[in-house]
């Protein structure tokens, strides 16, 4: 688990389902991600659903800080959802916690799957060049307001942090939920 307040956190949840609960299972699945979407600091869902004639899924959920992510984690909803769906599972549910950039490429699974690298490449270029020529443009004007903010090592510093932290924090976990169907083939 992460530490602090001001880190998202991330849930990796894996359910190996029965064959013969497939419909049940994707039911509820859409109903526990509702449920989850109501919860303070909720950022998404990931369903990585088989690839194969396994019935292994993959859940990533994505919380605003650790502690939303355990607020979430033992309620009494979701304790609800998952006494529900037990009987469907092969072997209950695996949890583990990420932070970072660490899911945006390589989730985990039984066959790990891993973008290629020009999918990744493509990916983070397409998101990056944007920010790079428009987060100048915006702010410029603060960088001539202030002119030690004005001064190459250190505007190129805060350009350099906002970014990542839009990539980290906005725009990757989005953009990869948006692409993955193309990311992953």
């Amino acid at each position: 688990m992460i530490s602090g307040n001001e880190r998202a956190a991330s849930l990796v949840i894996r359910h190996e389902v029965r064959p013969t609960d497939k419909d049940d299972y994707e039911m509820w699945l859409k109903s526990i991600a509702t449920e989850a979407q109501r919860f303070a600091g909720h950022m998404g869902v990931n369903i990585i659903r088989p690839h194969n004639s396994t019935g292994s899924y993959t859940i990533v959920l994505r919380f605003d800080s650790d502690e939303r992510l355990d607020s979430w984690l033992q309620s009494d909803t979701r304790k609800r959802f998952i006494n529900e769906i037990r009987p469907t599972l092969v072997n209950g549910e695996e949890l583990e916690m990420h932070t970072g950039l660490e899911y945006w490429f390589t989730p985990p699974a039984e066959h790990r799957l891993q973008a290629r690298p020009f999918k990744q490449f493509l990916i983070t270029l397409s998101a990056i060049f944007p920010l790079t020529v428009v987060l100048p443009w915006v702010l410029h004007p603060v960088f001539d307001y202030v002119p030690l903010l004005g001064r190459p090592i250190i505007n190129n510093f805060i350009l350099a942090v906002v970014i990542v932290y839009l990539m980290v924090y906005v725009i990757m976990p989005r953009y990869t939920r948006l692409v993955s169907r193309w990311l992953f083939q």
